[in-house]
């Protein structure tokens, strides 16, 4: 670490590192660096900028961001039984066309 260091900060900020160890090498590559939207996530994979995104903080900030991004982009979530019984109140359909009980 050296105090004349200044890394810019600000959403998908360590995006550009992804996309040219990607190009450069073939590799497959992961995202990082305050990518915490699911559109955001979504144009980073779409656009072939990296193979694969982590979410870390959105994660720890809301344990089921996965199924809040499902359903802001019109996906399902692939959930085990236990879950079905459970659905997200606002999200219904995110698990798909599950029906309570089945097995």
């Amino acid at each position: 670490i050296s105090p004349a260091q200044k890394i810019t900060l600000g959403p998908g900020y360590q995006v550009p590192f992804a996309q040219r160890i990607r190009e450069e090498t073939g590799v497959t590559t992961i995202a990082v660096g305050l990518i915490t939207e699911p559109s955001q996530a979504q144009a980073i994979i779409a656009s072939g900028q990296a193979d694969l995104v982590a979410i870390a903080r959105g994660i720890i900030f809301d344990a089921r961001w996965p199924w809040h991004a499902a359903a802001e982009l019109g996906g399902q979530v692939t959930a085990p039984p236990q879950y079905w019984r459970s659905p997200p109140r606002e999200h219904a359909d995110v698990f798909g066309k599950t029906v309570l009980g089945m097995r």
